[in-house]
């Protein structure tokens, strides 16, 4: 059983950044892949980023390539969202997730076993 629990959203004006933090709890951590989602009202929730446990390697939706990074600490059981640029169509709900299949970033939202409860983030224009 791993659990989630993200913090770091709030409101902001298009242009600026902000960090989000997932942190988990369980020794197995380090096993699970993680990946962010994000979910805007009235749309379905959509694939944001995600890294592998494996090898580290990341995947990003088309959307915020070259805005946003993932990375994870394994010593502190946490993955983070770096967010730059941020554009009013990033505002959404935004969920951290794990992934049992710790080889590969998945970026489909049935693929992840455990969920956080989401942390809000709004862009002004």
């Amino acid at each position: 059983q791993v659990q989630l629990v993200e913090s770091g959203g709030g409101f902001l004006q298009a242009g600026g950044s902000l960090r989000l933090s997932c942190a988990a709890s369980g020794r197995t951590f380090s096993y699970y892949s993680m990946g962010w989602f994000r979910q805007a009202p009235g749309k379905e929730r959509e694939f944001v980023a995600a890294i592998s446990a494996s090898d580290g390697r990341r995947n990003y939706a088309d959307s915020v390539k070259g805005r946003f990074t993932i990375s994870r600490d394994n010593a502190r059981n946490t993955v983070y969202l770096q967010m730059n640029s941020l554009k009013p169509e990033d505002t959404a709900v935004y969920y951290c997730a794990a992934d049992g299949l710790g080889a590969i970033a998945r970026s489909h939202p049935n693929e992840y076993d455990y969920w956080g409860q989401g942390t809000q983030v709004t862009v002004s224009s």
